[in-house]
């Protein structure tokens, strides 16, 4: 396993990741002091609208992403950009997807294409759709934690519906400092599952695993040869 695949892993890669993770390798005690608060909400944004839209369905092939419904960032929460036709949403995600004791939860350079589908969309997204209404809203980060546990505790937030994936396959994606775009992926969600039944994590295995905090989600990641754009990827 290469560092660059331990980092993503580690850090749970976004949220879906749909939820990045917690610490990534290379991050020393110093780099907790990086991203201490939310930096102001212009850092977060992309130039323009139209610059988001094409960003968000850079994260699957043409024909997934040019049917998909896209959402962008807007004051308070996610807007419909574009409608869609074929149940797929991709968005750009930004670090609060990340788990709350992650250093780089509040890193403004980060930018995670997702496209979901229509399971996904149901089932996963809208736990990252809350936390950023939170965020938004100027609630500090402890809260909105506390805020998502009891969503989870009352089910406001809940498992991920079988068969819920999703393509995260962009060049100009940004996961952290550590691990930049990574590779190009799928993700597939399931409630809370023991990695070693995936064979995930083992010396050598192709899968990817990790645990969402405090959903109950698990992601399996499985990093596929091109990106979305048709190239092959560089390994490294």
């Amino acid at each position: 396993m290469t560092n660059r695949m331990a980092g993503a892993m580690a850090s749970g890669v976004v949220f879906s990741v749909v939820l990045l993770g917690a610490a990534g390798v290379g991050w020393g005690q110093g780099a907790k002091a990086m991203y201490p608060a939310m930096a102001p909400i212009e850092q977060y944004r992309v130039a323009s609208v139209a610059e988001e839209v094409a960003l968000a369905r850079s994260a699957a092939n043409v024909a997934v992403s040019r049917d998909a419904e896209v959402m962008v960032l807007g004051s308070h929460g996610y807007e419909t950009a574009a409608k869609g036709t074929n149940g797929f949403v991709c968005l750009v995600e930004r670090s609060w997807a990340t788990n709350f004791d992650d250093p780089q939860f509040w890193n403004p350079k980060l930018r995670a294409p997702h496209c979901f589908n229509a399971a996904a969309a149901r089932s996963v997204m809208p736990a990252y759709l809350k936390r950023t209404e939170l965020v938004l809203s100027g609630m500090p980060k402890d809260q909105v934690e506390a805020r998502m546990k009891e969503a989870v505790a009352t089910k406001v937030i809940g498992a991920p519906e079988q068969g819920a994936m999703c393509y995260m396959m962009s060049k100009q994606g940004y996961l952290n400092d550590s691990v930049g775009h990574w590779h190009p992926h799928v993700m597939f969600f399931l409630p809370t599952t023991d990695a070693a039944s995936w064979g995930a994590n083992l010396d050598g295995s192709q899968v990817f695993a990790a645990q969402e905090n405090p959903e109950a989600v698990t992601i399996f990641m499985v990093p596929v040869m091109t990106w979305s754009d048709g190239t092959m990827e560089e390994m490294k």
